[in-house]
């Protein structure tokens, strides 16, 4: 069986509606309320973020639903590598008092994923394998896991010296 043009132009159309509503969902998250005698906006993941614990949970499986969404409209597999990098970025600095609060009301990584999304598909940029950035991960972890044994060991060593008086 054969795709008919009718059958093309659902396939446009259905991913054209998908990509409005996740410009749509990314405004309400990020940028549909601005803080009144400013420019600085902000959305529903910052208000999430204000919620200890359960906002940050929420907030993350928000902007996975945006970058499933993304990945299904052709982000490729470095283009989803960029745009899971921001959202853990933006939930790691988020669960820090305070602190998190305030990065989610400049960082918002949802409308910076958009943006790549854009650029993805206007520019041509963001393509190739997710490969290289997978092993930098992957290895930038193993140093840190690395860091911290040491450390721990360390930190163990010195109070078992302080402990034995030696």
């Amino acid at each position: 069986m054969t795709d008919s043009p009718n059958s093309e132009n659902k396939i446009a159309n259905q991913s054209s509606r998908e990509m409005q509503w996740v410009d749509r969902f990314t405004s309400t998250l990020d940028t549909k309320l601005r803080i009144p005698g400013t420019k600085i906006r902000f959305g529903l993941d910052f208000l999430l973020g204000l919620i200890p614990g359960i906002g940050d949970a929420i907030s993350l499986g928000l902007s996975g639903m945006l970058i499933a969404t993304m990945a299904k409209n052709g982000a490729s597999g470095k283009l989803v590598a960029k745009m899971l990098g921001n959202v853990l970025l933006d939930s790691i600095v988020g669960t820090v008092p305070v602190l998190g609060n305030v990065f989610d009301l400049f960082y918002k990584a949802n409308y910076r994923n958009l943006n790549l999304m854009r650029e993805h598909y206007e520019e041509d940029k963001h393509k190739g394998s997710v490969w290289p950035i997978l092993l930098a991960v992957i290895a930038s972890i193993v140093v840190i896991l690395a860091a911290t044994a040491w450390m721990f060991m360390k930190l163990f060593s010195w109070i078992g010296g302080l402990v034995s008086g030696t």
